[in-house]
């Protein structure tokens, strides 16, 4: 037969192989073998074998081996049980030729430079006379080798060399398949599971109710009970001991409820920040469900060991049931978290039933949040601005940025209405930029009409600092309309930096970089550290109102103003006074040499257009 028919008869025998259904569906140690196995057959070698590279690519590993004189032998480990290993350092020219020639085709195995080195412990035991070599390939990285060997001396053909590329070329493409499906396995695991616990995430549990409602809707039978479990007093936890300590008391509790053996348990799910949920199926009746709640409850109590300290936690719980309380998915998750906030309410430790109470405050809330997200969507919010004035009270020094909303039906919200609910849906984010787009446009209208807009003051939330992309945001917007960022002061709560401080550091360093400055909002309410004070370039701290109040009869409140003002001085920071409505608090504020006063005193917030007629030089009040 000539060499062209003899290689169209190899190719067509491994299409006929690897294109069948059953090889598909083969794990891939029966698909090495039957490939094998289809070498030794059709060019009467005596062995093959699949060799892979480890990592370290000092060596190359036996996976799979065929001999023809050996039935049934696919063994890959060598007579003392450990994995067949042939090392670089051992044989160097093979090495080289494998990795520069690509194939190696060798007729006298002995005596040849590149594979001579095998014959004392390797071609002589295994009476191997000829081989050939073949790449293998993860990509664009050789990753390993087919191995044909004959017992006799042998000149190898174009057929013989054409056939050990193609099967080598064919493993590769197993490879190649084999790693795009470890890839996909990842990519489903990180977004349908949590990384911290490994619980299945909120897309999850939103697949899964959607299957049960649809499961139990067709066969009319059947019902859910929904828990949803709050963790009481993390934020305690990660501001006392910190974030990882917070980590470690959320992986623990998952592990718990994971334990938890339970009639009617479906489907545990990790679905925020301190939050699980738990699918009870068709074990739904109030007296199984008090048990289930009185075990979860128990276990939750139980104490967690962390930096040497046993840490005592509860949690909140609201259960809403499928049918009886709600009839889609979404209510099922909506009315199981109103019920929980309802029983956090209620001072945490205890769970709450849905009722038809709550169900009129989740069905408000639930109608706000999509009314939010369409505002959202034409960045329709409102922005007031309020003055901050100089330390006489008499010259304006910038303006603070405060949202509202102007709703259709319920008319102009204030933040307290709406901000809550922006919160629990995600939506931080997107309202901060709303916020921001629109002080920028009324920066570029003042600027259009020859007015100086003096320094405006933005809130920044925590979930926005914790995005890296914001300081990039900020200036995208800053340049459509033209606007300096410099023209911006951004403000965030001491609660707002408890969050990873390596992010935070460099999202606030990165808005200073581009111009802005920095203030701390509400010094004195929240939980930060002098240490992460200091170490971020904060230039304006901003007393909360409670410490203004009662100034000057309180001796408690104007020891705690006097002292903000020592540190800030101490830290080279100006000081801000909120809360301001009086004479008598500006009188002793200015003689305590704070630097500017803001409130009532001075004016509410006011929407633009009265803003600039009331403050600013150009307008058509000044």
């Amino acid at each position: 037969m000539r060499d062209s028919e003899v290689l169209v008869t190899h190719h067509k025998a491994l299409m006929e192989l690897s294109h069948n259904t059953s090889f598909i569906e083969m794990p891939r140690p029966r698909k090495l073998a039957a490939l094998m196995e289809l070498c030794t057959r059709l060019l009467g070698v005596k062995r093959a074998s699949v060799w892979l590279f480890p990592p370290e690519r000092d060596r190359i590993t036996c996976e799979r081996l065929h001999d023809k004189e050996l039935p049934g032998c696919n063994s890959c480990v060598a007579q003392n049980g450990a994995e067949f290993n042939l090392f670089r350092s051992d044989h160097p020219e093979y090495f080289r030729a494998i990795t520069e020639e690509r194939v190696i085709a060798v007729d006298d195995a002995h005596n040849d430079f590149r594979t001579r080195s095998f014959d004392r412990d390797y071609l002589s035991v295994q009476n191997i006379h000829s081989m050939l070599d073949a790449p293998i390939f993860d990509g664009e990285q050789l990753s390993g080798v087919v191995c044909l060997e004959s017992g006799v001396r042998r000149d190898w053909s174009v057929p013989d060399i054409s056939l050990a590329a193609a099967i080598a070329d064919t493993i590769s493409l197993m490879n190649t398949h084999e790693a795009w499906l470890r890839s996909k396995r990842a990519l489903e695991y990180v977004s349908r599971y949590d990384s911290l616990t490994g619980l299945a995430n909120i897309d999850s549990l939103r697949d899964r109710l959607n299957h049960l409602v649809r499961k139990i809707k067709r066969r009319g039978t059947g019902s859910l009970a929904l828990l949803w479990i709050d963790v009481d007093r993390l934020k305690t936890i990660n501001d006392g001991l910190g974030p990882q300590a917070g980590d470690q008391v959320i992986a623990d509790i998952g592990q718990r409820l994971q334990e938890i053996q339970l009639a009617g348990k479906d489907f545990l799910a990790r679905i925020g920040g301190d939050e699980f949920a738990l699918v009870i199926r068709n074990y739904t009746l109030p007296s199984f469900l008090d048990e289930v709640i009185r075990e979860i409850q128990g276990r939750i109590r139980q104490s967690i060991r962390i930096s040497d300290q046993d840490l005592n936690v509860s949690a909140s719980m609201g259960i809403c049931h499928f049918p009886g309380d709600c009839h889609e998915p979404e209510e099922l998750l909506r009315g199981a978290e109103a019920a929980m906030y309802h029983a956090k309410r209620q001072g945490g430790d205890r769970s709450t039933l849905f009722d038809s109470e709550i169900q009129m405050t989740a069905r408000s809330r639930f109608a706000l949040e999509s009314e939010l997200r369409e505002t959202l969507k034409t960045d329709g919010l409102d922005v007031f601005y309020q003055p901050i004035m100089d330390r006489t009270g008499t010259q304006l020094e910038s303006a603070e940025a405060l949202v509202r909303w102007q709703h259709p039906q319920r008319g102009r919200l204030s933040p307290i209405e709406f901000l809550d609910v922006a919160r629990s849906a995600g939506l931080m984010y997107e309202l901060g930029a709303c916020v921001l787009k629109s002080v920028c446009a009324d920066w570029r209208d003042a600027k259009d009409r020859n007015i100086l807009m003096s320094t405006v003051s933005v809130n920044l939330s925590a979930e926005q600092v914790l995005v890296p992309e914001l300081p990039e945001l900020v200036k995208e917007i800053c340049q459509n309309q033209d606007m300096p960022v410099s023209a911006l002061q951004f403000e965030v709560t001491e609660d707002s930096i408890q969050g990873d401080f390596s992010v935070i550091g460099r999202v606030l360093e990165q808005l200073v970089e581009a111009g802005a400055e920095l203030a701390i909002d509400d010094f004195g309410t929240g939980y930060s550290s002098l240490s992460r004070l200091k170490s971020l370039p904060f230039s304006r701290i901003k007393i909360d109102r409670s410490f203004i109040n009662n100034l000057p009869d309180d001796e408690n409140d104007c020891a705690i103003t006097l002292s903000i003002i020592g540190l800030a001085r101490g830290l080279g920071l100006s000081v801000v006074a909120e809360g301001v409505e009086s004479e008598a608090h500006e009188a002793w504020l200015f003689e305590k040499g704070c630097d500017y006063l803001q409130g009532y005193r001075y004016s509410k917030p006011l929407p633009y257009s009265e803003f600039i007629n009331r403050y600013l030089p150009g307008g058509s009040g000044s």
